[in-house]
């Protein structure tokens, strides 16, 4: 009875961390969440997104990029240092700019045609990759723990952002993306990361932005 009422918690604890692992916080940046609905990106990641069925389609063919923010701000730690977190923004600039450049010309200002991108990182953190299958059974979780706190655990780099679209001319919001991405792990605590750890997901996350703008918005 004992070993059966062990495996239940076990089994319930790895269950919470899966639910957690899932659930996609909402940062407090774009103005209303309650419209956001789940769609697969071009690239078949997961995305919540909201567009106006008003959007006048053909219409932007300028994009303004301001550039990307921490929202809300972080505090640097020895482990995701100042320094990161400013190659983390700087290179997501980069990765809207030269894939929205491909379908629209880049603009140093808002106009008649233009579409404004406002984007926000809304979070950047390093924490402990959640236990697998066979690491839910009671001998084994044990050990789990212990490898957890003694930092040697992988530790996955995590990010999310938020996307808010305006029109150039009123500045009325046509449209909201939420994104979240999982980079290269990092080994333990004591690594520190950088931008290569992240660098796929912010690529990926530009490349989709694109793709549902030409496919469907152009």
């Amino acid at each position: 009875m004992r070993r059966l009422g062990t495996l239940a918690l076990a089994l319930s604890a790895g269950l919470a961390l899966v639910a957690c692992s899932n659930r996609t916080p909402q940062a407090g940046f774009l103005p209303d969440y309650s419209r956001l609905t789940a769609h697969q990106a071009p690239s078949g990641r997961e995305v919540l997104s909201w567009v106006d069925p008003r959007w006048p389609r053909g219409r932007y063919i300028e994009v303004y990029l301001a550039p990307s923010r921490f929202y809300p701000a972080p505090t640097p730690t020895s482990r995701i240092p100042q320094a990161t977190l400013e190659h983390i923004s700087r290179y997501y600039d980069q990765a809207l700019s030269a894939e929205l450049g491909k379908v629209m010309t880049l603009v140093e200002r808002p106009g008649p045609n233009t579409l404004v991108i406002r984007p926000a990182i809304t979070r950047v953190s390093a924490d402990t990759q959640g236990l697998r299958f066979y690491e839910w059974l009671p001998v084994t979780l044990v050990a789990a723990g212990v490898s957890s706190a003694a930092g040697i655990r992988d530790r996955d780099s995590q990010i999310a952002t938020e996307l808010l679209f305006e029109s150039g001319t009123s500045g009325r919001v046509i449209a909201e993306a939420m994104f979240t991405g999982t980079g290269v792990p990092l080994d333990n605590d004591r690594q520190v990361m950088t931008v290569e750890h992240l660098k796929a997901v912010l690529d990926g996350w530009a490349s989709d932005v694109r793709l549902a703008y030409a496919a469907d918005y152009r």
